[in-house]
C-alpha cells in the first residue's frame, strides 16, 4: 500500500503558515526563520516505512513548495492513501486540499485529515465534507498503523479505534477511544529523511545552525485550560517519557553522525522528574557530546541542582510559561504555577548565564487593563533575553473555549482570526476585543522601549570597562553602540 504524508503548503501575502508540529497554528512573517519540525507526520513516516508500507513524506511549507508543486507531488506519486495534518486555523485550505485531490485522484485515494481540530472528531464533519473519508483522533500514529493494516475494510474498520470512518452505505460512525499509548519506545525515531532538515528551525538563544528538534517526552500532568496539545492531541494531561539512554543515543547520532550543530527539545514540558533530567544530564557529560542546546520548560519543576547539572551537560538556552503576572489568573487557568517562585528560577537561571526565554499571554479569565500592566512591569522586571507576548487563543476542544462559549466571550468562529498574533477573537468581563489587541501592541512597544534603554545603561559600561586596554577601540565601539541604538529605536 503506497501513503502519502503530507503538511499542505499554507500562506498569505507576506505570511507563511505553519501547522504541523505547531501547538499554536498560527501565521510567521515572511522574514521569519522559524519552522516547526512535523513530529506526528515524521514518526508516523518511521513507523509505517518499519512496517513494510511505502510511503512518501512531504513537508510543503517547510521546502516551501507551491500549491501546484505539492499537488503535482501527490499526482505523481500516486498514493492509495493520502494523510493531512490540518488544524483550526487552516482547515479552510485543507478542505480546498482534498477537493483538488479527490478531483485529481477520483476515488483510487482514500483521504484522511488528522491534526489539532476537534470539529472534525464528530461524524457531521464527514457528512459535511463528502470528498473526506477518513478523521484520525488524536494522536495517531498507532492508528495510521492499524487503518492501513486493516487494507480500510469497512468491516474492519469499526474495530480500529480513535477514527471517524464511513460503512458501506456511506454513513459516518465514531470508534471508541483509543488507549493513550503508554510506551514511547515502541516508536522508531522520526523520519528525518524524507524532509529538508537545514530548513527546521526553533532556537532560543541562537543555538547554532543546523539544529534539530526532538522529543524525550510527551504531555503534561498540568491543567493548563489553554493548552491544546494536552486537550486535543493526547485527549487528557497525560505525561509519557522516553528511556533517557534511548533520548541520548539520538542526539548522539544527529550531532555526531547528522552533522547537527545544536539540539531544541520541544517537549510540552521537558524538566519534569528531576532523577530522570540528572540521568539524562549525566549521559551527556560521560559521552562528551559538547554541544549546545536547549529546552522547553517549568520554572516552577526546576531547581537550583537540576539547573546545575543542566548547565554543565551544556544548556544554553530554556523558554519559560509565565502567562500573567497575577496570580489569580494563572491559578484560575489551571497553570498551578507559583510566580514568586518564577522570580526566584528566572534569577537562579541568569546567573548561571542560560539564555532565557519567556511567554506571556492576555485575555486570561479574569483579565483587567491592571492585570496587563501588572504582566508588562513583570516582564520587564524579570528581564529575559526574548519574550513572547500573545492574545490567548481558545481553540475548539479546550476548557478555555468551552468556558468562553458558555460565558458569551466567544467573538468569533471564523477559525481563519485564530491567530493569537494580531486578532482578538474573545473578550473579558471587563476587556473588549480592541482593548486586547491594542494591549498587545502597547506591550510590544513598552518592551522594545525597556530593551533599548536597557542597551543604553549596560553597553557603554562594559566598554569603558575594556577602554583602559583600549582607549581608542572602546571609544569607536561606543560612538556605533549610540548611533545604531538611537536609529533602531526612532525607527520602531
Amino acid at each position: 500500500m503506497k501513503i502519502f504524508l503530507g503538511n499542505a503548503p499554507w500562506n498569505k501575502s507576506g505570511f507563511y503558515g505553519v501547522r504541523a508540529g505547531s501547538r499554536w497554528p498560527h501565521f510567521e512573517h515572511a522574514q521569519s526563520e522559524y519552522m516547526p519540525f512535523p513530529f506526528f507526520l515524521a514518526y508516523s513516516s518511521a513507523l509505517l516505512k518499519r512496517e513494510g508500507f511505502e510511503v512518501r513524506l512531504v513537508d510543503a511549507i517547510a521546502a516551501k513548495l507551491t500549491s501546484q508543486e505539492f499537488l503535482d507531488d501527490i499526482v505523481r506519486f500516486k498514493p492509495e492513501v493520502l494523510v493531512l495534518e490540518v488544524s483550526t486555523i487552516s482547515i479552510k485550505t485543507d478542505l480546498d486540499y482534498a477537493h483538488q485531490v479527490r478531483t485529481l485522484l477520483g476515488s483510487d485515494c482514500t483521504i484522511v485529515f488528522c491534526g489539532l481540530h476537534t470539529e472534525m472528531y464528530q461524524p457531521a464533519f464527514l457528512e459535511q465534507n463528502p470528498e473526506i473519508d477518513l478523521i484520525l483522533i488524536g494522536e495517531y500514529e498507532q492508528t495510521l498503523l492499524e487503518l492501513v493494516r486493516s487494507g480500510l475494510d469497512r468491516e474492519t474498520l469499526r474495530s480500529v479505534p480513535g477514527i471517524v470512518y464511513r460503512d458501506r452505505a456511506g454513513q459516518p460512525h465514531l470508534t471508541g477511544p483509543r488507549p493513550i499509548m503508554t510506551d514511547l519506545d515502541q516508536l522508531p525515531w522520526p523520519d528525518r529523511d524524507s524532509v529538508p532538515m537545514a530548513n527546521y528551525c526553533d532556537t532560543p538563544g541562537q543555538i547554532p545552525r543546523p539544529s534539530v528538534q526532538m522529543w524525550a517526552s510527551r504531555g503534561c500532568p498540568f491543567q493548563c485550560i489553554f493548552c491544546a496539545w494536552p486537550q486535543i492531541m493526547y485527549g487528557g494531561h497525560h505525561y509519557r517519557t522516553r528511556d533517557p539512554i534511548d533520548v541520548i543515543d539520538e542526539m548522539e547520532w544527529l550531532v555526531k553522525e547528522k552533522g547537527f550543530r545544536s539540539v531544541y527539545f520541544d517537549d510540552d514540558t521537558f524538566n519534569i522528574g528531576k532523577p530522570r533530567i540528572l540521568s539524562m544530564c549525566s549521559e551527556i557529560e560521560k559521552r562528551r557530546l559538547n554541544v549546545p542546546w536547549a529546552i522547553m520548560a517549568r520554572a516552577d519543576t526546576m531547581d537550583q541542582e537540576m539547573l546545575l547539572a543542566l548547565k554543565r551537560a551544556g544548556l544554553h538556552a530554556l523558554k519559560y510559561g509565565v502567562e500573567s503576572a497575577e496570580q489569580s489568573l494563572v491559578d484560575r487557568a489551571g497553570k498551578k504555577l507559583d510566580l514568586e517562585k518564577v522570580r526566584k528560577i528566572v534569577r537562579a537561571t541568569q546567573k548561571l548565564g542560560i539564555f532565557i526565554h519567556l511567554t506571556f499571554t492576555f485575555g486570561l479569565p479574569g483579565e483587567t487593563k491592571e492585570t496587563i500592566e501588572k504582566t508588562i512591569k513583570l516582564a520587564c522586571e524579570l528581564n529575559p533575553d526574548s519574550l513572547q507576548f500573545s492574545i490567548i487563543t481558545p481553540f475548539p476542544g479546550s476548557k478555555l473555549y468551552r468556558e468562553l462559549e458558555q460565558k458569551g466571550h466567544l467573538l468569533s468562529k471564523n477559525w481563519e482570526e485564530y491567530d493569537g498574533y494580531n486578532t482578538a477573537v474573545i473578550r473579558t468581563d471587563t476587556l473588549t476585543k480592541q482593548d486586547l489587541e491594542q494591549a498587545l501592541h502597547r506591550a510590544l512597544s513598552t518592551w522594545e522601549h525597556h530593551r533599548f534603554v536597557q542597551g543604553l545603561s549596560t553597553e557603554p559600561i562594559k566598554l569603558l570597562k575594556r577602554a583602559l586596554k583600549n582607549p581608542h577601540g572602546a571609544l569607536q565601539r561606543l560612538r556605533r553602540v549610540f548611533r545604531t541604538s538611537w536609529h533602531q529605536h526612532f525607527q520602531e
